[in-house]
């Protein structure tokens, strides 16, 4: 007979004596069972004993938490939180440096519980850290362990950061603009003034006031990765909190500061692999460095404005330069009326109306302006080249450099915030100072040559920027590393060869239409299923890693989760880092009977979704999260790394509970797996007739072993 529900078997150790073997009952409170575990040590006093996790990060056990204590699970005696944080409190306050030390240390330790952080802060902990870094008499080991105390305190976001003083403030921006300082204290100080900016608009005035740009991008010179992510997180935490009319001139001064070449040079191009924080890093500065264009994108054009109408007469002054202006006013207009059409707008007569639409708005004519001043030989070999064309085959420049600003704004996504979790950084961007400007002049060319190959028509346009947005996705996705990259990957992505991928991907979906091989295709799809299935099942046998998503994402905590190999048990824990390889079952601490689990739910439906509110709001998380939900009422929340991950897993874990896996990577596996299978055997079919060579043995699509690259 099974054992109760509200019944957990755990183990309860304390120093110096045998562990105690106890069923603990849910349903009774939790103070009677510490009383009672004390008991039998004969220990006095229960009401100040508590109890923790033995393994992992050995959090306190509360009434809210206690659910998710598991069968087995080995558990530790200990004094209680308050009683723990008022012992601390008065060791870091003693004379003794030694001791002070000491509690320091197990203070830094113990601030990650959200239990004792409560209990230490409703001590007024956080004025007693502050105070001892206001004083300036700590250095080394315990400043480094101080600052670590105080700010994993300050992430239970239980007091407001609005309360932190300006001295306070000061003397962490004196550990950061110190040439020679110890790189934990260097970093947790980056980490504090980070938190600050995010977390109070005041702070941010404060923190801009005593840390400078230039400062920071010292910190980017050094060999220590870490230091590097810390100081670009906390210049990108300045440049997402700055006020609108600020942002402007903080780029200029990054600019002047020459912050691209040094990352280019230091950390793109370092002797170090990218590590994925300090990928997320450079990924959020794109952003931002790209929504600086946002204002131009989102204004329209003034056809009234005389300097803005300046513009458009030297687009047409720099490609027609050698001819000479008509005297008269009707011979000048009708002239530059023919030259508008010959430039490619929509309105020939007042080609500021082409302009007023939002986005691209006036962003399209800068990339227009720069091509014809910096480019000036493509942009009037561009130009010249179509007005020379049949009209009927003649490429819109106009028309096409506001189109293909658009699409660019929305390949990049200019003008909106960067997601959490996203490491889609591209190296090229950091190889020129005007990267977005070459990039168009790069991609306005493209456009050219694939209108040419393609031998458009005016009513071909969306045809073509439909090619042409498919060949710089394709590219990107390769990530070049220079705009000389870039070039090289878009010149072997032709229009032939945009036509061969498009063939080839369609071939699995609607290469054999006739009933015959509809009929093969329906007998051949379950052995397919079934190939997927056991292929998820394994995948979901070797595990994988998750990332547990926090308030600081520097300091990331792991957790692994894998099947058992006869697919009854989900064991999971906690990691101190990401595995290089395979974690052996024994590691894994925590499991889930798979008989438990009720269902599988995905996105907003999660519940660590609902939860967490900034979560909720962005989208790249949402599409990656996904819930076991298992008896009794517990769940077990999962966020994968990439679309990949969370496919495999969403369905194996279907197929584990005897459901249809729908994601797009089965249907793409399915299309493209019975696809092979049926041209494998219609090629048999084939050979039968050929009399010098024996038929070959068909192959079973059981022997297909397909793998996968899982980055």
């Amino acid at each position: 007979m099974p054992p109760p529900v509200d019944i957990v078997k755990v183990a309860i150790e304390w120093p110096g004596a045998n562990a105690q073997l106890i069923e603990m009952d849910q349903k009774r409170a939790l103070s009677s069972i510490i009383r009672e575990v004390c008991d039998g040590w004969s220990l006095s006093g229960s009401e100040q004993f508590a109890l923790r996790y033995a393994d992992g990060p050995q959090l306190y056990i509360t009434e809210q938490s206690r659910s998710e204590i598991k069968n087995g699970t080995i558990l530790r005696l200990a004094i209680s939180p308050a009683r723990a944080a008022r012992q601390l409190l008065e060791r870091i306050q003693s004379h003794g440096i030694d001791a002070r030390l000491e509690a320091l240390k197990e203070l830094a330790k113990l601030s990650a519980d959200p239990t004792f952080a409560a209990e230490f802060i409703n001590m007024e902990g956080i004025g007693t850290l502050a105070r001892l870094v206001e004083s300036g008499t700590h250095f080394g080991e315990m400043l480094a362990f101080t600052l670590t105390a105080f700010l994993e305190l300050m992430d239970h976001s239980i007091v407001s950061w609005d309360l932190i003083s300006l001295s306070f403030i000061k003397q962490i921006a004196g550990y950061v603009n110190q040439p020679m300082v110890d790189v934990s204290i260097l970093q947790r100080s980056l980490a504090i003034l980070e938190s600050m900016v995010l977390n109070s608009h005041s702070l941010y005035h404060r923190v801009a006031q005593e840390i400078t740009v230039g400062q920071l991008i010292g910190h980017l010179q050094v060999s220590n990765q870490e230091i590097q992510t810390y100081a670009i997180a906390l210049i990108n935490a300045l440049f997402l909190k700055a006020p609108e009319d600020r942002r402007q001139e903080m780029a200029s001064t990054l600019a002047q500061k020459h912050l691209r070449s040094i990352i280019l040079n230091h950390v793109i191009r370092g002797n170090r692999p990218i590590k994925a924080e300090m990928a997320h890093q450079l990924y959020v500065l794109q952003v931002l460095t790209f929504n600086l264009l946002e204002e131009r994108m989102m204004t329209k054009m003034d056809p009234n404005d005389q300097a803005q109408r300046d513009i458009i007469f030297e687009l047409r002054r720099i490609a027609f330069d050698g001819e000479n202006d008509p005297t008269g006013t009707e011979k000048r207009k009708a002239m530059y009326t023919k030259d508008y059409k010959m430039l490619g707008f929509t309105n020939h007569v007042n080609p500021a109306t082409d302009f007023t639409q939002t986005p691209p708005g006036m962003l399209a004519l800068d990339n227009m302006l720069y091509l014809a001043k910096v480019h000036q030989d493509t942009y009037i070999r561009i130009v010249l080249e179509n007005s020379s064309r049949e009209d009927k085959h003649e490429c819109p420049f106009g028309r096409c450099a506001i189109e293909l600003t658009r699409m660019l704004c929305e390949i990049l996504q200019v003008g909106e915030l960067p997601n959490e979790g996203c490491n889609d950084y591209h190296p090229m961007f950091f190889t020129h100072d005007r990267a977005w400007e070459e990039f168009f002049c790069v991609c306005i060319q493209l456009l050219n040559k694939t209108w040419k190959e393609m031998r458009a028509t005016a009513e071909d346009f969306n045809k073509v920027m439909q090619v042409v947005r498919e060949q710089i996705t394709r590219a990107l996705a390769m990530k070049p590393s220079s705009l000389d990259q870039l070039k090289n990957k878009l010149r072997g992505l032709n229009y032939s060869e945009i036509l061969r991928l498009r063939q080839s991907e369609r071939m699995s979906q609607d290469d054999f239409q006739s009933p015959p091989i509809i009929e093969l295709r329906e007998r051949i799809q379950p052995e397919i299923l079934e190939l997927i299935k056991q292929q998820r099942l394994n995948r979901l046998c070797e595990g994988s890693c998750f990332r547990k998503l926090g308030n600081r994402r520097r300091q990331e905590k792991f957790w692994f989760c894998r099947l058992s190999l006869n697919h009854k048990v989900l064991h999971y824990g906690d990691l101190d880092e990401s595995p290089q390889g395979e974690v052996p079952f024994e590691l894994l601490s925590d499991k889930i009977p798979v008989s438990d689990i009720k269902s599988v739910v995905t996105g907003k439906d999660c519940p660590h979704m609902k939860e967490k509110s900034a979560l909720k709001q962005n989208k790249e998380v949402l599409e990656l999260a996904f819930s076991v939900l298992y008896d009794p009422d517990e769940t077990l929340n999962f966020v994968a790394p990439n679309k990949y991950e969370y496919c495999i897993w969403t369905d194996g874990l279907c197929a584990l509970l005897g459901r249809e896996m729908g994601s797009d990577l089965t249907r793409s596996d399915l299309d493209t797996l019975i696809s092979m299978e049926m041209k494998l055997r219609l090629l048999d079919l084939e050979n039968i007739t050929i009399p010098e060579a024996p038929p070959p043995v068909p192959k079973e699509p059981s022997s297909y072993n397909f793998t996968y690259n899982y980055s």
